[in-house]
């Protein structure tokens, strides 16, 4: 049996691992026009793939990665039997709601600018849809969940869906600018007469446990492959869960995060101001109280979250399957929950960009770390090598295997961030440069003696060619994102 919740922070990507012969990584890659063929000759070496999908988690809510305040006793047996990438980001965002960015990047292949132009109606028609990719190469495709890509419709591009959701759980007046220091609190994560994740009598988390539990057991008696999409809605706010897991986070208790501030100092100019929905769930200026609330609700939602896994995982090992299956965990982005004087994801600091990954299956070392910086995505083209698809032209993101198999340490020469006009960053080596372009300010941080980004180096005379170099390294990515903000323009010096 698996273990109670303990625990609450994980993003889990699932996908089954290969074959009897050669391993997991070492498939034949195949066109979709031999998709007939292979489903007939190769489903024995085609592994399950099991995606789990968490909402708004960043990467330091997991117990077993050194979050010592939260109990996530599932997600940490889940990393323990697998690998670990330490550094998975989300690219960013064209708009406040960030999950819709992530996960059309996901299910298109593409880079955040490149995927906001694109006409996701020719994308299905198409077949280049993720799920379509599998499905063409003999898997049994599978969703239930937050789904929250604009223009498609999951009954369309799945063989089997359950319940499917199209965004966050709805949100009351009450649960908005809350706690106030001193005052009764209007709203309860446990009140069901509050709605969001208890709309419809169970919560939605555990809806989507019991609809991945009742897959498994049906794709226990077939010997096609799956490609299972379980999306979570937690840990996204209205962060809501049974009283039981709220008590086991006396928020008193719960610490202060050491880069809290009452105010960040350029939060209206980028586009965090009190008028972004996510930056109202608390008072402003924040306070130690307030952080303390919202970061105990976190954690409880997490920790039930953990539980549901939890269950999946169990079912996964009943049905037979886990042998034969690679299980990927991650988030859409990560969450701030008091970091910076921010409550939301909407900005470029690790805590918003960076979101747990683990990966569990046949041929991936267990109690493994890749510190290699990769983005959540690339469990797409990951996924579409395991099931046998030949590389794709338009798929941006790149292939774990090599990553994963340890024949290469290499892989993005530097990771790239935006949020809409308002915020930009790259980060390469040990150093992130933020941008700032409407005020205009730039922000340097070292990654590696300052991982908190406390420690504003921007301003340092010693620090001009490494900006220069950043900006420069900045410029290019720009241009292989489609991104057509023009920071010379915002930063002429440059």
């Amino acid at each position: 049996m698996r273990k109670p919740l303990q625990s609450v922070f994980v993003f889990l990507c699932v996908c089954l691992i290969g074959g009897a012969s050669g391993g997991v990584f070492g498939s034949t890659a195949i066109g979709n026009d031999d998709a007939d063929s292979v489903a007939a000759a190769t489903n024995l070496e085609q592994p399950n793939v099991l995606f789990l999908f968490a909402d708004d988690y960043s990467f330091d809510s997991v117990h077993v990665t050194g979050n010592k305040e939260i109990q996530t006793p599932n997600l940490d047996d889940l990393a323990r039997s697998g690998t670990i990438f330490t550094h998975a980001y989300n690219m960013g965002a064209w708009g406040g709601a960030v999950c819709v960015a992530s996960r059309t990047m996901l299910n298109t292949g593409r880079f955040v600018w490149n995927a906001r132009k694109l006409k996701l109606k020719d994308e299905q028609a198409n077949g280049r849809v993720w799920s379509q990719q599998m499905k063409s190469a003999g898997y049994e495709t599978y969703f239930t969940g937050k789904w929250h890509v604009g223009g498609l419709k999951p009954n369309e591009i799945f063989e089997h869906t359950g319940h499917v959701r199209g965004g966050m759980p709805r949100q009351t007046p009450s649960g908005y600018d809350r706690p106030i220091d001193g005052q009764p609190d209007q709203w309860s994560p446990y009140d069901k007469s509050k709605g969001g994740f208890w709309e419809g009598g169970k919560h939605w988390t555990e809806v989507v446990g019991d609809d991945a539990v009742g897959f498994l057991s049906t794709a226990a008696k077939s010997d096609k492959p799956f490609f299972m999409y379980i999306a979570f809605n937690a840990p996204h706010d209205p962060r809501q869960s049974p009283k039981e897991f709220v008590d086991k986070y006396p928020a008193d208790k719960i610490l202060i995060p050491k880069d809290f501030l009452t105010t960040y100092p350029y939060h209206k100019a980028i586009g965090c101001g009190p008028g972004l929905r996510d930056e109202k769930l608390a008072p402003f200026p924040r306070t130690e109280h307030a952080v303390q609330v919202n970061r105990q609700e976190y954690y409880a939602i997490i920790t039930h979250l953990d539980v549901q896994i939890g269950r999946i995982l169990e079912a996964l090992e009943a049905s037979g399957k886990s042998e034969n299956t690679m299980v990927f965990f991650t988030a859409d982005h990560g969450l701030a929950v008091g970091h910076h004087g921010l409550i939301g994801k909407q900005n470029m600091y690790d805590h918003s960009v960076r979101v747990p990954f683990f990966v569990k299956g046949p041929g991936v070392a267990a109690g493994k770390q890749l510190n290699t910086r990769i983005y959540l995505q690339d469990i797409m083209p990951t996924t579409m090598k395991l099931a046998g698809v030949e590389k794709q032209d338009f798929v941006q993101f790149k292939d774990l295997s090599a990553l994963l198999d340890g024949s290469t340490t290499d892989h993005y020469k530097a990771t790239y961030g935006g949020y809409r006009h308002l915020q930009r960053m790259v980060t390469r080596g040990d150093m992130k440069l933020i941008l700032y372009p409407a005020i205009p300010k730039m922000r340097l941080y070292n990654l590696k003696t300052d991982p908190l980004e406390m420690n504003d180096l921007a301003g340092s005379p010693e620090q001009a060619d490494t900006i220069k170099s950043l900006f420069a390294t900045l410029l290019e990515l720009q241009k292989e994102n489609g991104d057509e903000l023009d920071l010379k323009a915002a930063f002429p010096k440059m």
